[in-house]
C-alpha cells in the first residue's frame, strides 16, 4: 500500500511540474519566471525520484522521507503566508493535502525501515 502511494504521488508530481512550467511560459513575469521554471523542474525530478524509490523503498527510503520534509516546508510556508496576506485562504487546502502526504512519507519510511527520524535525515536506513 505504501509503495503504491509513493508511486502514485510521485507520478502526480510530474504533471504538476509541467503545469508550473506552462504557467511560467504562458504568463511570463520577470520576478517569477526563473522561480517557476526551477520549481517545475524540481517537481518533475522529485516525481521521477519518488517513482524510482518505490522500486526498493527499504534502501531508498530517504528519498520519500526528504520529500516529506519538502512538503512540510510548503505547509509551514502557507500557514505563515495566509495571515500575512501574501497567500489566499484557499491555499490552506494545500496544507491538508501536502501535510497528509508528508506525514505518510515520513512516518511510513520510519516504520518501513525501523530507522529513526535523524537516521533517515542523514540517509541511513538501518
Amino acid at each position: 500500500m505504501l509503495r503504491k502511494f509513493v508511486l502514485i504521488t510521485g507520478f502526480l508530481d510530474i504533471p504538476i511540474g509541467l503545469a508550473t512550467w506552462a504557467a511560467a511560459i504562458l504568463e511570463p513575469q520577470d520576478a517569477h519566471f526563473g522561480a517557476l521554471m526551477t520549481c517545475g523542474a524540481f517537481l518533475m525530478f522529485a516525481g521521477a525520484a519518488l517513482m524510482w524509490s518505490a522500486q526498493d523503498m527499504k534502501v531508498r527510503a530517504p528519498i520519500p522521507f526528504w520529500q516529506g520534509l519538502v512538503r512540510l516546508t510548503a505547509v509551514v510556508s502557507i500557514i505563515y503566508m495566509v495571515p500575512k496576506g501574501i497567500a489566499e485562504s484557499w491555499q490552506y487546502g494545500i496544507c491538508v493535502f501536502d501535510g497528509t502526504i508528508a506525514l505518510v512519507y515520513i512516518i511510513g519510511m520510519m516504520k518501513l525501515t525501523g530507522a529513526s527520524f535523524f537516521s533517515l535525515m542523514v540517509g541511513k536506513t538501518t
